[in-house]
Protein backbone atom coordinates (compact mmCIF):
# COMPACT_ATOMS: atom_id res chain seq x y z
CA UNK A 1 0.00 0.00 0.00
CA UNK A 2 2.85 2.42 0.78
CA UNK A 3 4.27 2.03 -2.73
CA UNK A 4 0.83 2.66 -4.22
CA UNK A 5 0.41 5.88 -2.22
CA UNK A 6 3.84 7.13 -3.21
CA UNK A 7 3.13 6.17 -6.81
CA UNK A 8 -0.05 8.25 -6.80
CA UNK A 9 1.37 11.39 -5.21
CA UNK A 10 4.78 11.29 -6.89
CA UNK A 11 3.52 10.76 -10.42
CA UNK A 12 4.37 13.33 -13.08
CA UNK A 13 0.81 14.53 -13.48
CA UNK A 14 -0.16 14.30 -9.82
CA UNK A 15 2.61 16.67 -8.78
CA UNK A 16 1.69 19.13 -11.53
CA UNK A 17 -2.00 19.02 -10.62
CA UNK A 18 -1.40 19.48 -6.91
CA UNK A 19 0.99 22.37 -7.46
CA UNK A 20 -1.46 24.03 -9.88
CA UNK A 21 -4.43 23.52 -7.54
CA UNK A 22 -2.57 24.97 -4.55
CA UNK A 23 -3.44 28.53 -5.52
CA UNK A 24 -7.05 27.97 -4.48
CA UNK A 25 -10.19 26.60 -6.06
CA UNK A 26 -9.32 26.00 -9.69
CA UNK A 27 -11.46 24.96 -12.63
CA UNK A 28 -10.74 22.07 -14.99
CA UNK A 29 -9.91 24.33 -17.91
CA UNK A 30 -7.52 26.38 -15.76
CA UNK A 31 -5.71 23.19 -14.79
CA UNK A 32 -5.64 22.03 -18.40
CA UNK A 33 -4.09 25.31 -19.54
CA UNK A 34 -1.54 25.49 -16.73
CA UNK A 35 -0.20 21.92 -17.01
CA UNK A 36 1.92 21.65 -20.12
CA UNK A 37 1.49 18.46 -22.14
CA UNK A 38 -1.41 16.88 -20.26
CA UNK A 39 -4.35 15.59 -22.27
CA UNK A 40 -7.96 16.08 -21.18
CA UNK A 41 -8.30 12.34 -20.57
CA UNK A 42 -5.13 12.14 -18.48
CA UNK A 43 -6.19 15.20 -16.46
CA UNK A 44 -9.63 13.67 -15.84
CA UNK A 45 -8.17 10.32 -14.74
CA UNK A 46 -5.68 11.96 -12.39
CA UNK A 47 -8.25 14.33 -10.90
CA UNK A 48 -10.52 11.38 -10.12
CA UNK A 49 -7.67 9.42 -8.57
CA UNK A 50 -6.53 12.38 -6.44
CA UNK A 51 -10.11 12.96 -5.32
CA UNK A 52 -10.48 9.27 -4.46
CA UNK A 53 -7.23 9.41 -2.47
CA UNK A 54 -8.58 12.32 -0.44
CA UNK A 55 -6.14 14.90 -1.84
CA UNK A 56 -8.62 16.96 -3.85
CA UNK A 57 -12.13 18.14 -3.20
CA UNK A 58 -14.40 18.48 -6.22
CA UNK A 59 -17.15 21.05 -5.89
CA UNK A 60 -19.96 21.27 -8.46
CA UNK A 61 -21.80 24.60 -8.50
CA UNK A 62 -25.41 24.36 -9.77
CA UNK A 63 -25.09 26.77 -12.68
CA UNK A 64 -25.69 26.41 -16.40
CA UNK A 65 -23.30 25.14 -17.57
CA UNK A 66 -22.18 23.48 -14.32
CA UNK A 67 -19.12 25.05 -12.74
CA UNK A 68 -16.69 22.51 -11.25
CA UNK A 69 -13.79 23.51 -9.04
CA UNK A 70 -11.00 21.54 -7.43
CA UNK A 71 -9.31 22.40 -4.14
CA UNK A 72 -6.57 20.83 -2.08
CA UNK A 73 -7.61 19.06 1.10
CA UNK A 74 -5.73 19.64 4.36
CA UNK A 75 -3.76 16.46 3.70
CA UNK A 76 -2.77 17.72 0.24
CA UNK A 77 -1.75 21.13 1.59
CA UNK A 78 0.67 19.34 3.91
CA UNK A 79 2.00 17.34 0.96
CA UNK A 80 2.29 20.55 -1.08
CA UNK A 81 4.93 21.90 1.29
CA UNK A 82 7.11 18.90 0.40
CA UNK A 83 6.31 19.05 -3.30
CA UNK A 84 7.40 22.67 -3.59
CA UNK A 85 10.82 21.65 -2.28
CA UNK A 86 11.00 18.93 -4.93
CA UNK A 87 9.87 21.30 -7.68
CA UNK A 88 12.39 23.94 -6.56
CA UNK A 89 15.15 21.31 -6.55
CA UNK A 90 14.18 20.21 -10.08
CA UNK A 91 14.24 23.81 -11.32
CA UNK A 92 17.66 24.47 -9.78
CA UNK A 93 19.23 21.32 -11.18
CA UNK A 94 17.54 20.76 -14.52
CA UNK A 95 20.38 22.44 -16.43
CA UNK A 96 22.98 20.21 -14.78
CA UNK A 97 20.84 17.14 -15.42
CA UNK A 98 20.43 18.12 -19.07
CA UNK A 99 24.20 18.53 -19.40
CA UNK A 100 24.87 15.19 -17.69
CA UNK A 101 22.42 13.43 -20.01
CA UNK A 102 23.99 15.01 -23.10
CA UNK A 103 27.49 13.98 -21.97
CA UNK A 104 26.32 10.44 -21.21
CA UNK A 105 24.49 10.14 -24.55
CA UNK A 106 27.54 11.42 -26.46
CA UNK A 107 29.79 8.90 -24.71
CA UNK A 108 27.30 6.09 -25.35
CA UNK A 109 26.97 7.04 -29.03
CA UNK A 110 30.75 7.13 -29.47
CA UNK A 111 31.13 3.75 -27.76
CA UNK A 112 28.41 2.23 -29.94
CA UNK A 113 30.09 3.53 -33.11
CA UNK A 114 33.39 2.06 -31.94
CA UNK A 115 31.74 -1.28 -31.20
CA UNK A 116 32.38 -1.02 -27.46
CA UNK A 117 29.92 -1.81 -24.68
CA UNK A 118 27.73 1.01 -23.50
CA UNK A 119 29.27 2.96 -20.60
CA UNK A 120 27.67 2.66 -17.17
CA UNK A 121 26.30 5.81 -15.52
CA UNK A 122 28.62 7.40 -12.96
CA UNK A 123 27.54 6.96 -9.34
Amino acid sequence: MLVEVIDHVAGKWSISILVAAARGPVRFTELERSIEGISRRMLTLNLRRLERDGLLTRTVHPTVPPKVEYSLTAMARELYSYLTGLVDWAERHRGAITQARAAYDATAAAATEAGQPRPQPKR
